[in-house]
């Protein structure tokens, strides 16, 4: 048995050596191809160099050949201004010579004037006796000191350093991430940056096992990056960023771990009225589900239908799974969140379909009744829209109603301050306040829905937004306003 671990152990390890073998003569073939690529490119990036200069020289040496064209056509243009003035001059010297042998006094007199005036308008003595422009071409001259000594200091590529992330400039904000980083020292050849991240539960560094794996965000140019549209359902997130000049990509950043942690449920079906369709946030009205009207414990079941509904298929996978148990029953159309809030400050937000006729968002405590509806005991609070013939919205407490005389969002937005005993409840799209309870929470709360007729779509795994917190701090620092359906439960 022992020789036979041996003689195993020793093929195992053959094996790996000849898997190595293969391995470094793949590597090697890969070398030599990689080799042959960067000879190419190199070979291209030195033609495209002699091309550019070529272009240059040719542009240049146009330009030489334009000034000498434009010096050399004034100069001709000053010779033949000379050569007519001289030829004028000569002519009218010659009339002079000519007039000395007149012997008449009155005719050398006339022929005298003559010349006077000609030689006082003579072209002759108003021309200009210095080139207009000069022999000389050094202005045309370059230098290419600075541009060879560039040359000379042309190297391969480096590999850029990695960046730091600035964590105290990271922001997680608004269901997004701001990260920001810099590079140790500055370098002129990055050409841009790549973002991984990954979610985790791990406050630490990241771990080999149990990571979900890295999400790539390319192709950055700026040192600031904001990853939004998040939806926060760990309580961690890893993020690491690398340079990347035109060649190469250099090393990660170190990792750093920002916190995410954000309130996550979702709806539980086994909680649920059997008129109900439940599937992890998302609920609708089903009428074909319940079980008709009948009298339970001396109550009728007043179905708005007025029709009897057959009982919920066996064959429905949600009602195998939910087997007999019957959470709500009546008119009591409800479902609740699969996990509590037992702490800490938390924000989810609901919308509904318009075809809704009634339904209600709102927190409860554990174990409410068969027949409980939200708001109508002093166990839960919520706000309840009615959209039944006219729209009515409200806040609804212990059996107690307060009509808000506002518009019904889209989206509504729910905020739970477990320990500071305020459940608020906002316009998730303008983060306007529509109603404030007040009260101090003996128990963990679940979020509790109500639905009849439509679907109701619920968002977790966010966090409390900024404009939520800062009317928190407005509100809080003013005192609040007081609702009358507030009370200490």
């Amino acid at each position: 048995e022992t020789l036979q671990r041996i003689v195993s152990t020793l093929v195992n390890k053959n094996d790996e050596i000849h898997n190595f073998i293969d391995m470094l003569n793949h590597t090697i073939s890969n070398v030599q191809v990689n080799s042959s690529n960067a000879i190419s490119e190199l070979d291209e990036e030195f033609d495209g160099l002699y091309s550019v200069l070529h272009e240059m020289k040719g542009s240049m040496a146009s330009t030489i050949q334009q000034e000498e064209a434009r010096k050399i056509q004034a100069l001709q243009d000053q010779l033949s201004q000379c050569s007519r003035a001289l030829e004028s001059s000569e002519e009218l010297l010659e009339l002079a010579v000519q007039s000395l042998d007149i012997k008449n006094p009155v005719e050398l007199l006339e022929a005298s004037r003559q010349i006077k005036d000609s030689v006082t308008v003579a072209s002759a003595f108003r021309l200009s006796l210095k080139p207009k422009v000069s022999d000389s071409m050094t202005h045309m001259m370059v230098d290419f000191a600075l541009e060879k000594r560039m040359l000379q200091a042309v190297k391969f590529l480096p590999v850029p350093k990695a960046p730091e992330i600035d964590v105290a400039a990271c922001l997680v904000a608004d269901n997004c991430i701001t990260i920001s980083w810099r590079m140790p020292e500055e370098d002129s050849r990055i050409d841009h940056f790549v973002l991984e991240y990954r979610k985790t539960n791990f406050d630490g560094l990241p771990r080999l096992k149990g990571e979900q794996r890295w999400e790539l965000v390319d192709y950055i140019k700026a040192t600031q990056y904001t990853l939004s549209g998040l939806r926060f359902d760990t309580k961690y997130m890893n993020l690491r960023v690398q340079a990347c000049n035109k060649a190469v990509a250099g090393e990660y950043s170190d990792p750093v771990t920002l916190e995410t942690k954000a309130f996550v449920f979702s709806l539980d079906s086994t909680s649920s009225h059997l008129n109900l369709k439940v599937e992890d946030t998302y609920v609708e009205w089903d009428p074909t589900g319940g079980k008709g009207q009948e009298k339970i414990k001396g109550k009728e079941n007043k179905n708005r239908s007025n029709t009897a509904s057959p009982k919920r298929s066996t064959n429905s996978p949600r009602a195998s799974a939910r087997g007999s148990r019957d959470r709500f029953a009546g008119e009591s159309y409800t479902v609740l969140g699969d996990t509590a809030v037992e702490s800490g400050q938390h924000y989810w937000e609901v919308r509904a379909q318009k075809d809704c006729k009634s339904y209600s968002v709102g927190v409860t405590y554990r174990n409410p009744g068969k027949f409980d509806q939200l708001g109508k005991t002093n166990s839960s609070w919520c706000i309840h829209i009615n959209n039944w013939l006219q729209t009515t919205f409200s806040a609804k407490h212990n059996n107690k109603a307060k009509t808000l005389d506002i518009p019904v969002p889209d989206r509504i937005g729910v905020y739970c301050d477990f320990d500071g005993g305020q459940l608020s409840f906002y316009n998730a799209s303008s983060k306007a306040l529509l109603h404030t309870f007040r009260t101090k929470f003996t128990q963990p709360l679940l979020p509790g829905f109500m639905i009849w007729c439509g679907g109701l779509t619920v968002t977790t795994g966010l966090q409390v937004p900024s404009a939520v917190k800062t009317l928190q701090k407005s509100e809080n620092g003013l005192g609040g306003s007081t609702s009358s359906l507030n009370n200490v439960a």
